[in-house]
């Protein structure tokens, strides 16, 4: 896609996000768009928030179930920017969030991480995990909202990269320091624990730290190797935030909703969110 073409499209998705509409054609039917043109859409639209003062403060994952890349034709997980106005810490583990212009909400539990410096991979898998969390200040059990602008959910991975990630917010629960000391346990810990998902109450589904991508810790590492093959300039840095990808399937939502997930192997408080 050429350049106007790209900054066109990016004004049409920044107009969707920014009043609710739909969009009737994904970018993926378009002529020329591919996952390139995506990520430069995306980079487009970071400089269209960025120039409306919302800064981008991290990232949030999107596949991180390795099963789906060889049906999507993926080499790795997708990404794309989170922003200071989309990202909301919760009070006492608790909070109440209204989404401005929802369409078709969803919410999903993921580990959150908060990075205190760039990852350094060092190539293994177990020596991944422990030099993603060797990187991190802190990590949290969290919320997203994620909203589709495409009729009925139907869009692939370069839409998605395209339309925010499909973000509408974050929010984050009680944040806990990883200590050095602590590291060796977490990359036990991460792959096994489990989460369980209520609404208003009633059990929904219960989710394991394997659903993304085998661990959160896991997903942090490839998610920092994939950006800097991808964007060599523009590593994950200091201060980040990375949303890590859901631990259960996504559960449709909207107002009136209170949904609570519970954290079981891992020393995380529970957190609950209303939305209204």
């Amino acid at each position: 896609m050429s350049h106007n073409q790209v900054e066109s499209l990016a004004r049409e998705l920044l107009s969707a996000y920014e009043t609710g509409a739909m969009i009737a054609i994904p970018p993926s039917a378009r002529p020329g768009f591919d996952l390139n043109a995506a990520y430069e859409v995306e980079a487009t639209l970071k400089q269209f928030r960025e120039a409306a003062g919302h800064r981008a403060v991290g990232r949030k994952v999107g596949y991180a179930n390795k099963a789906m890349w060889r049906v999507l034709k993926l080499e790795t997980l997708v990404w794309a920017h989170m922003y200071n106005d989309t990202v909301h810490y919760s009070d006492r583990n608790s909070a109440t969030l209204a989404i401005a212009h929802p369409r078709s909400l969803k919410v999903e539990p993921e580990i959150v991480f908060g990075l205190k410096q760039p990852i350094i991979n060092e190539g293994a898998a177990g020596n991944d995990a422990a030099a993603a969390l060797a990187s991190t200040d802190w990590l949290a059990v969290g919320f997203e909202i994620i909203d589709c602008p495409f009729p009925e959910w139907q869009f692939q991975p370069s839409d998605f990269v395209a339309s925010f990630g499909l973000h509408a917010a974050l929010v984050v629960g009680e944040r806990v320091q990883v200590r050095p000391d602590s590291i060796a346990a977490l990359v036990e810990e991460l792959p096994r624990f489990k989460v369980r998902v209520s609404k208003k109450g009633e059990f929904v589904e219960e989710g394991s730290g394997r659903n993304s991508l085998r661990s959160p810790a896991l997903c942090l590492a490839e998610l920092s190797a994939a950006i800097v093959r991808r964007f060599p300039a523009e590593p994950l840095s200091a201060g980040e935030i990375v949303s890590s990808g859901t631990l259960t399937a996504g559960h449709l939502t909207g107002r009136g909703d209170l949904w609570t997930v519970e954290v079981e192997g891992l020393s995380l408080p529970p957190l609950t969110l209303r939305l209204t």
